[in-house]
């Protein structure tokens, strides 16, 4: 049988317990020195409720945890039952989204390819709508709309009082791809423009010019944590996409972001480029 997230939860609660208790610390004492309180702490050992896994990372390190031990409470927080905005919402969400929501609601940077459209957390809700019209064809009006609203509501995140940083390359063909019409995309070339003035938003447009690429293959995010080892790459498939961690794919897709990042357009020229596209 499969252990399922709730049993990985108690699994995590226990084990953090067991490490509190070896080093001889207090629930005050362990919660002040990675800044949650003894509260926050005694929630996470009673197995019940939210867990943030950078909090269980440094708790370990300030255990005195093995690298193995340590990695191993950070997979069980990767599987535990995380409840977040998304999980009232009326209708049911696909299996790769929730863990995207639930990924990116821990993440402090993201660094996004995109070949074939505007990242989601930079698209407006009219373009959102087309590509989703265009990529559902079987999902009828109402749930067109639910899936909009929910990449909408994502885009919260960006309001944050400390968001994360947001790293896109993105395609020239997916700046002239015109999604939902010359007004649609036009006012999402305006949005993307506003996007790029934003502190923590660095926007790159990968030119034709470039030819072949280190990510020809297709569209991908790497959503980091606060450590290494919390990193996922989340790769676009047809009908859904696939999440990766392993180290050596990990570093693949990070190789493949650096190399396109340096081939790109500079930032000045990429918004010249697509203000030159918005009024064309």
């Amino acid at each position: 049988m499969a252990v399922g997230p709730t049993t990985r939860r108690r699994q995590l609660g226990a084990d953090l317990r067991r490490l509190r208790e070896r080093k001889g610390l207090t629930l005050e004492e362990a919660g002040s020195r990675v800044g949650i309180s003894k509260a926050t702490l005694s929630r996470y050992e009673t197995k019940e409720g939210t867990v943030k896994w950078p909090a269980v990372d440094a708790l370990c390190r300030e255990y005195s945890a093995s690298d193995e031990e340590r990695l191993a409470l950070v997979e069980l927080a990767k599987g535990a039952r995380i409840q977040g905005w998304w999980r009232s919402l009326a209708d049911p969400i696909p299996d790769s989204m929730n863990l995207m929501l639930t990924l990116e609601d821990e993440v402090v940077r993201e660094d996004h390819y995109a070949c074939m459209y505007v990242p989601g957390l930079l698209q407006t809700r009219a373009y959102a709508e087309a590509v989703h019209r265009a990529s559902e064809v079987q999902c009828d009006e109402r749930e067109v709309q639910h899936m909009v609203d929910i990449r909408m509501k994502r885009q919260e995140l960006l309001e944050r009082e400390e968001p994360p940083r947001i790293w896109c390359v993105i395609d020239e063909a997916a700046v002239r791809r015109r999604v939902g019409g010359r007004d649609v995309m036009r006012e999402q070339l305006t949005h993307l423009l506003a996007c790029a003035e934003r502190p923590h938003i660095t926007i790159q447009v990968l030119p034709f010019s470039l030819g072949a690429h280190a990510a020809a293959v297709g569209s991908f995010v790497t959503l980091r944590g606060q450590a290494r080892e919390l990193d996922v790459v989340y790769v676009d498939l047809l009908g859904g996409g696939v999440f990766m961690e392993k180290p050596e794919e990990l570093e693949r897709y990070r190789l493949a972001f650096d190399y396109l990042s340096a081939q790109a357009l500079d930032l000045e020229s990429s918004v010249e480029l697509i203000d030159r596209v918005s009024k064309e």
